[in-house]
């Protein structure tokens, strides 16, 4: 199996997760090269990955031979490589969001599309695997057609992403209603460290309702959700012949007969097991929803969704096979900035037909 030559724009937090997963699959990924402006930024992602880095774009790529190229980088920053590696002839994994705000990201797509660019992005949140696991139940046909998916799992466009996938929307419009509200909360860990001391923070939640007519969507999201202790993840899934909730799933096999499963986690290196320390896959029941593509690699969930990111950009540059185009992650995106409007106003807002949704 030929290793996937990938390059990476950017030398943040978020870039090392791509280094961490080469790093983990050796035999999977190759790091041709990372753009690092500041030369003792590069210096420590040489140190610490083995990595090549390059000052700009246009040097990585006059040494380097990337199928293509991951841009992690601020919002202002990311439309500005994206159009750049489109006019080169690069396929691009853009970071998300694609662009800032609705202008921006009109302007790009018309610029990608005039270009003929090839472009993904790179929402992980539906690969990680107990999602992912849902999206398959969800879509199995065991709950029947999907009507409400309310989703308490991730920040703005990640949340909505996940939501609009589990009802089956494409680029429908919808109606919401949104509010805020903010808590006192016992503060958890930070990107680096647990927390040392106990202290009170404040807790800001957005709860909003989508309506798209047949399908009801409710985003439900906390500020501190990511790193609390104390906060965590809740999902439910209803259709017309069942529902999942959380780690559970119950159907009708007939009216009055309903079937519940849990849905089983399966880890390498638990209980005396010899294997190795990798995550497997999930089941329900006696069915495989999902299996780790990238195993025994030493991954997190977040870590395996990006590699299976990586996976499918590579198919997408070689084949053309989308996974998560540009114009779905400019609609997410949209969808998001239309429920921030929603929260400012206290008003109802209706979104409108975007120029991407013709995709």
């Amino acid at each position: 199996m030929d290793k996937i030559a990938f390059g990476i724009v950017g030398s943040g937090w978020r870039a090392e997760f791509y280094l961490r997963i080469a790093a983990a699959c050796p035999d999977r990924f190759d790091v041709v090269g990372v753009v690092a402006r500041r030369k003792e930024r590069g210096a420590e992602l040489e140190r610490a990955f083995g990595v090549r880095t390059f000052r700009s774009l246009d040097a990585m790529l006059e040494a380097t031979s990337p199928t293509f190229v991951v841009t992690s980088v601020s919002w202002p920053a990311n439309p500005v490589f994206v159009r750049d590696l489109v006019a080169k002839g690069v396929p691009v994994l853009s970071e998300t969001p694609p662009a800032p705000d609705l202008d921006g990201m009109q302007s790009l797509y018309a610029d990608v599309q005039a270009g003929g660019g090839v472009v993904q992005v790179a929402e992980q949140f539906h690969l990680q695997p107990h999602h992912a696991a849902r999206l398959a139940f969800a879509s199995g046909g065991k709950i029947g057609r999907v009507s409400q998916a309310q989703v308490s799992v991730s920040h703005g466009y990640h949340g909505v992403s996940l939501m609009r996938r589990l009802l089956g929307i494409g680029y429908e419009n919808a109606t919401i209603r949104a509010r805020s509200f903010e808590e006192p909360g016992i503060a958890g860990a930070s990107r680096d460290a647990p927390p040392t001391e106990e202290k009170v923070s404040t807790s800001r939640q957005q709860i909003a309702w989508c309506d798209f007519g047949d399908r009801l969507g409710v985003f439900d999201f906390t500020s501190d959700q990511y790193f609390s202790y104390i906060r965590g993840q809740r999902l439910l899934v209803r259709g017309e012949r069942g529902e999942i909730i959380d780690h559970a799933a119950v159907w009708l096999s007939d009216p009055a007969s309903p079937v519940r499963v849990q849905f089983t986690r399966h880890d390498a290196g638990a209980n005396g097991n010899l294997e190795g320390y990798y995550h497997k896959g999930i089941q329900a029941g006696d069915e495989w929803l999902y299996t780790n593509p990238l195993a025994p690699g030493r991954l997190s969930d977040e870590e395996i969704a990006i590699g299976s990111c990586l996976l499918r950009m590579d198919v997408c540059a070689r084949t053309g096979e989308e996974f998560y185009p540009l114009a779905e992650a400019c609609q997410d995106h949209y969808l998001s900035l239309m429920i921030a409007q929603a929260i400012s106003t206290g008003d109802a807002v209706t979104t409108e037909t975007q120029p991407w949704a013709d995709a």
